[in-house]
């Protein structure tokens, strides 16, 4: 991304927007850290989006909240995958078998957000996350996978995306994840993993495993198995759980393949049925 395209403003609004909206309540003081702002700036961002209708004040404390008119914002968006639905099964059946909670992730912007998981299924998981869930695009290893099955070109505009970000990554993990390395050795395996991970409700206490899920040589998701740090060595986990988790992400990219293919036959089939009303 060019930095003289890059309008701070606008990244901070909506970086207001969703830590609120995934919160459910904020006070000032909350949203100033939780973005990593100012608190001055903080205040106008809220009050602006308090006159357009976005957010509110509690009546009963100083805290804000978002309003029905956040829900406006993704009148446009259309799913067309059904990702959800074809992958429940394999999560489930994943956490049945190894006990762990599975995610399916999608990448928004600098985030992967969790679109359906088994936390509330498995009795191993610290935390209860649901659909709607966000983790950082550089840190999580469904980012490392989305970043690193990307071509270099997408890739390299998402790194650059994070580093204009308020709270932006480590220049050091930055030079990282645009390393041909970095790409390299997540493709050959199949897999990206990271341990320790600081980013969650409970930082360094459990670890990850993702995996890609493809569609039309693409990757569209990411496939994750949480499990304790404390619990086992990542090349144990690997061992355990990689075939079983690859297998269940390549199932997933089948039926998304199978599906897509169903509905191209029936776009040209209506093509082919709908008649000609051109002036001969």
């Amino acid at each position: 991304m060019n930095s003289e395209s890059y309008i701070r403003s606008i990244a901070r609004s909506l970086a207001v927007l969703r830590v609120v909206n995934r919160a459910g309540s904020m006070s000032m003081m909350e949203i100033a850290n939780a973005v990593g702002i100012p608190y001055p700036t903080a205040c106008r961002i809220v009050y602006t989006l308090q006159e357009e209708g976005m957010l509110e004040r509690e009546s009963s404390r100083k805290h804000y909240r978002p309003t029905a008119l956040v829900t406006s914002l993704s009148h446009g968006f259309q799913d067309h995958s059904n990702i959800v639905t074809l992958s429940r099964r394999h999560l489930e059946g994943l956490t049945e078998k190894h006990h762990w909670p599975v995610s399916l992730t999608t990448r928004v912007g600098q985030n992967m957000i969790v679109r359906d998981c088994t936390h509330a299924l498995s009795p191993m998981a610290l935390t209860n996350y649901r659909a709607g869930a966000a983790f950082p695009l550089v840190e999580c290893a469904s980012g490392h996978v989305m970043l690193a099955f990307a071509d270099d070109q997408q890739r390299h505009r998402w790194l650059d995306a994070a580093e204009n970000c308020d709270k932006g990554p480590d220049p050091l993990v930055l030079k990282t994840l645009r390393s041909d390395d970095f790409a390299e050795s997540i493709r050959t395996l199949g897999y990206a993993l990271r341990g320790a991970n600081q980013f969650t409700d409970t930082p360094g206490r459990t670890s990850s495993m993702a995996v890609p899920i493809y569609l039309d040589g693409e990757v569209r998701a990411a496939l994750t198995l949480v499990f304790f740090s404390v619990a086992m060595k990542p090349e144990v986990a690997v061992e355990r759980y990689g075939a079983d988790l690859k297998a269940a992400a390549a199932a997933i990219s089948a039926a998304l393949a199978r599906q897509d293919g169903k509905r191209a036959a029936r776009a040209s089939k209506a093509d082919v049925e709908r008649p000609n009303l051109g002036v001969a």
